[in-house]
C-alpha cells in the first residue's frame, strides 16, 4: 500500500502499474468496501497505472469525525483529490459512494480530469428507511438483507459474497451506516449537466440498488456520457463480470488517449 499525507489524515491506496499506456485511472469504493472491491481490475495495470483508494475510516485510512451528509462527501472527496493528483490521475472510477464522491470531485474540486467511470451509482442515492434502521440497530441483518440476491452481487451465496460481507464486517457497523447515510443525502440531479468530462456510465441489468434506469437518467442527463448495461450481474458488477467491465473501460480509456 501506498500513504499520502493531507488535511492532518492519511490516505492509503494501492497502486500498480506495468508498462502500457500512459494513463492513469483511480478507483474509488463503495459503502462498507475497501480497495479491494476492485481486486479484478488489478489486471488492467499491464494497460494503464491504477490507483484503488481507501477512503477515510476504510482499509488502512484515517478516521474522520463527520456526520453523515455533505461534511463526510467533502472529506472523502479531499481523500481522492489528493490520490489523484499524488499519482497524476487521468480518469476516476466510481462505484455506487465512489460514484457519488466521484461526480462530486468533478463539480466542486479541482481535479484536471480527463475522464469519469460511474459503476452502479446514480445522481441520487435513497436508501429505504428500513435499511437504515437496520444499520443503526441490528448490523447482522442489515448485511445479510444487502447481499440478498440481486442487491450488491446477483449471486450472494458464493465466494464473492462471503468476501463483501467480510469487508463489510472489518469496516465495521459505525462507518457503513455513515456511509449508507451520506448516499441517503447525496442529491445531484440538477447538476448533472455541469459535469464537463467525458463519462462512461456502466450498470448492472439484476442490480436492485440502482436499477438500469438510475444510470438511463445519469446517462441522458450528462453531457458527455454513454451507456453500458451489462447482463447478468448486480451492484458489484466489476466483480460479478470483471471481464466485461474491463474490457468496456480499456475501451473508453483508449478513446480518451
Amino acid at each position: 500500500m501506498e500513504y499520502i499525507d493531507h488535511h492532518g489524515r492519511e490516505t492509503a491506496y494501492r497502486y500498480a502499474a506495468r508498462g502500457g499506456r500512459d494513463t492513469t485511472c483511480v478507483f474509488v469504493h463503495g459503502s462498507g468496501a475497501d480497495h479491494r472491491v476492485w481486486k479484478s481490475q488489478d489486471r488492467l495495470a499491464r494497460d494503464m497505472a491504477i490507483a484503488a483508494i481507501d477512503l477515510s475510516g476504510h482499509g488502512d485510512s484515517d478516521d474522520i469525525a463527520t456526520p453523515p451528509g455533505s461534511e463526510t462527501l467533502d472529506r472523502y472527496a479531499e481523500d481522492v483529490q489528493a490520490v489523484f493528483e499524488a499519482v497524476d490521475g487521468d480518469v476516476l472510477v466510481g462505484n455506487s459512494l465512489g460514484g457519488a464522491v466521484s461526480m462530486w470531485v468533478a463539480l466542486e474540486y479541482e481535479c484536471d480530469l480527463t475522464g469519469m467511470c460511474l459503476v452502479g451509482t446514480g445522481a441520487k442515492l435513497a436508501v429505504h428507511e428500513r435499511i437504515r434502521r437496520m444499520l443503526s440497530e441490528d448490523f447482522d441483518t442489515a448485511v445479510e438483507t444487502l447481499h440478498r440476491p440481486g442487491w450488491l452481487l446477483k449471486e450472494p451465496e458464493s465466494p464473492l459474497g462471503e468476501a463483501s460481507r467480510q469487508a463489510m464486517y472489518e469496516v465495521g457497523r459505525r462507518i457503513t451506516e455513515r456511509d449508507f447515510l451520506t448516499c441517503h443525502k447525496f442529491d445531484i440531479r440538477d447538476r448533472l449537466d455541469e459535469i464537463e468530462v467525458e463519462t462512461l456510465t456502466i450498470g448492472g441489468m439484476d442490480d436492485r440498488l440502482t436499477p438500469p434506469w438510475y444510470h438511463e437518467f445519469l446517462d441522458e442527463q450528462i453531457p458527455q456520457s454513454r451507456l453500458v448495461l451489462v447482463d447478468d450481474a448486480a451492484h458489484l458488477l466489476m466483480l460479478e463480470e470483471p471481464e466485461t467491465f474491463n474490457e468496456h473501460l480499456a475501451a473508453f480509456v483508449d478513446e480518451l488517449s
